[in-house]
């Protein structure tokens, strides 16, 4: 995490990611997308799968954008950015990019809500989460 409260994650592109012509499927930038969502929420502390048997709460897309500015090519190294924009009581805001250094090749915004892990329904984020995440505003 940069002290802009940045958090940035490492992902190479493999085979599998690209089609024929050895360019990232536009619906693979979703997968790395959400690995560093993943790996932001565990540098705070937080495991999902924690989340869920103790807290009884999982964190689901309500929205996403996504541009795609430019091509991801088979073996490139990205980082894939998380940074926090916005957080409510069962909400959270975030603005995510994929960069192949200092090249833009994909914007996005993402809506997470948070449920309770056998309704699905809207629930209160917990406050240890709100309160940690709350710093980088």
């Amino acid at each position: 995490m940069t002290p802009s409260g940045t958090f940035s994650w490492p992902i190479r592109v493999y085979y599998e990611d690209t089609d024929s012509g050895g360019v990232v499927y536009y619906a693979n930038y979703l997968r790395f997308l959400e690995r560093a969502r993943a790996e932001w929420l565990r540098s705070f502390g937080f495991e999902q799968t924690d989340l869920l048997h103790e807290q009884g709460v999982i964190f689901v897309v309500r929205a996403i954008t996504v541009d795609y500015l430019k091509p991801a090519l088979f073996n490139d190294l990205l980082g894939v950015t998380v940074e926090l924009e916005e957080i409510r009581k069962g909400q959270i805001a975030l603005a995510q990019s994929v960069r192949r250094g200092q090249v833009l090749l994909a914007d996005a915004r993402v809506r997470l809500a948070c449920v309770g892990s056998t309704s699905f329904k809207p629930v209160k984020i917990p406050a240890a989460i709100i309160e940690k995440l709350g710093m980088y505003l």
